[in-house]
């Protein structure tokens, strides 16, 4: 599966578009990782802990998003983007989405 954030794949032809594919998934912090980034807080520096959490959901997103775009029959992902969103207090949801394209 070809994945870009691009409209366009080098010498690649659109055939068609099958339409918008997306995976998300919603992850709360957890009370042992917030006591540590709690310390760390308070010397400064990354909280590696949230950023291992973080690359983990932006990963399962992403994967949930291919799997989308396999069920549509798409050879590649075009325009592919990430957001997030807080649900509720300690917790967010990460969204990738993308056009799902058949190639030539």
């Amino acid at each position: 599966m070809i994945i870009t954030t691009t409209e366009q794949i080098p010498d690649k032809e659109v055939s068609e578009i099958l339409g918008v594919c997306r995976g998300s998934t919603v992850r709360a912090r957890h009370l042992g990782r917030d006591i540590f980034a709690g310390l760390k807080n308070m010397v400064g520096g990354e909280i590696e802990e949230y950023t291992k959490l973080q690359a983990e959901s932006r990963e399962q997103a992403m994967q949930r998003m291919i799997e989308d775009a396999e069920q549509l029959g798409a050879d590649a992902i075009i325009n592919v983007r990430l957001t997030t969103a807080m649900i509720m207090q300690g917790t967010a949801e990460i969204l990738a989405y993308g056009t799902a394209v058949k190639l030539k």
